[in-house]
């Protein structure tokens, strides 16, 4: 028999963090957009803090893709995502009021709506656990995406129908009763209605048909640049449950967040530190407790763009990135704050995990006994902030890279050395 034949679409190139976020990704993605016709955010919410810096111009980006500052790309919202109307709004004012044509920014009708009430949830829940407490941001992100999976939420093609939305808002806060008695503050039904009905002018002429929108593009030879929120270790199903974000964060939500098959997927790009970092909860097997975390932690900036919290830091965890590279199939990787490790001494690399005298992998990550080996290199004391390619960067430098791209086993084709989109080594 002869098979079909396929049909001429383009394919969509993804960047993602494979770490546990705050990889940098807004600024590779900043990097990368002039050369695409559209940049597409696939899941996560406002809990996702982007930072892009563009000579004097720095911006700090929750919802909208980081290609906003690129006059070249379409902004699009999937249908994976989760989102705040007053949220989104405040960010397109915020845009417009720098010059940017907000008309580029499109959302799916299939993404969901966060409503203020979820964010109240959130809080409430995380101060119910106390001690056990997950380190969510608070923003209602996690209850948003309970709503969707129990068939309870509302997309954005439904605020098209203020009325039923009303209802709709009815029915939750009713239906959850239980769990609104516990929380403080709660927000009231006709204060919800009617915050969402006034943003409806703002929001609805974003609203497109998302399936039809992203295909289009393809279709039509677009070049689409998607973008991953949080880090492939915070996933849902693939993450350091149940430490984790409440979407998909791995290439593969990608299909589901965009509603493209894994066919119109082409490179998939790793972003990584060249260390790691992780905020609020969790296993994190190579954390320093020393003055080296906190010497990365204040050189580095490592302090949360939405929440301000000083993230935990150590080294680069090679179990962890290797992990990474498997459940997101990758291309290939850049490595971001490299200049960070500038005058340190000495710089080691987890290279495996041990509980007793056995190997272990990644799911070993939370577990107690568990002893790290390290692979300890040269540092180096030249500021490198100024260098434009990865051969001239310091000899010691330049075979940190080489033993981080061993490592991993897929290719380091750039490395960021500060945090302006021209601060970026080439091979």
């Amino acid at each position: 028999m002869n098979g079909a034949k396929g049909r001429d679409m383009s394919q969509a190139d993804v960047v993602l963090g494979i770490q546990w976020g705050d990889e940098g990704k807004g600024r590779v993605v900043d990097s990368f957009a002039g050369e695409y016709d559209v940049v597409a955010r696939f899941g996560g919410g406002d809990n996702a803090g982007h930072t892009i810096v563009v000579g004097d111009r720095k911006i700090a980006l929750r919802i909208v893709p980081s290609g906003v500052l690129q006059a070249r790309p379409e902004l699009f919202i999937g249908g994976g995502t989760v989102v705040s109307l007053e949220g989104l709004v405040a960010e397109l004012d915020m845009l417009a009021g720098i010059g940017v044509d907000v008309s580029r920014v499109k959302v799916s009708d299939r993404a969901h709506v966060v409503f203020s009430y979820h964010a109240a949830l959130d809080r409430a829940g995380e101060a119910a656990r106390g001690d056990a407490a997950l380190g969510t941001t608070g923003r209602g992100i996690g209850p948003a995406y309970t709503d969707k999976a129990a068939r309870a939420g509302v997309t954005f093609g439904e605020l098209r129908k203020p009325e039923a939305v009303a209802d709709r808002i009815r029915y939750n806060l009713v239906a959850r009763g239980a769990q609104f008695g516990r929380v403080e503050s709660m927000p009231r039904e006709e204060d919800v209605v009617a915050e969402t009905i006034r943003h409806l002018p703002r929001v609805l002429p974003h609203v497109v048909d998302g399936v039809s929108y992203i295909h289009g593009a393809l279709e039509r030879g677009k070049r689409v640049l998607v973008e991953g929120a949080q880090g492939t270790l915070l996933d849902v199903g693939y993450g350091t449950y149940p430490y984790v974000t409440s979407s998909h964060t791995i290439a593969g939500g990608a299909c589901i967040g965009l509603g493209i098959g894994p066919t119109a997927i082409g490179r998939v790009v790793g972003v990584a530190k060249a260390y790691c970092t992780r905020v609020g909860a969790g296993p994190f097997p190579s954390e320093l407790f020393d003055a080296i975390g906190e010497r990365l932690r204040e050189r580095g900036a490592e302090f949360g763009t939405v929440t301000g919290r000083p993230r935990r830091c150590g080294w680069f965890d090679a179990v962890a990135g290797r992990y990474a590279v498997r459940v997101n199939g990758l291309s290939s990787a850049v490595l971001t704050k490299l200049d960070v490790l500038s005058g340190l001494e000495r710089i080691a690399i987890v290279t495996g995990y041990r509980l007793g005298a056995a190997p272990a992998g990644f799911e070993a990550a939370g577990e107690p006994g568990l002893a790290l080996d390290l692979e300890w290199f040269e540092g180096w004391s030249e500021e490198i902030g100024s260098i434009r390619t990865i051969a001239a960067l310091p000899a010691a430098a330049r075979a940190y890279v080489g033993a981080l791209e061993r490592a991993l086993g897929v290719p380091i084709e750039a490395v960021s050395l500060g945090p302006e989109r021209s601060a970026i080594a080439l091979p």
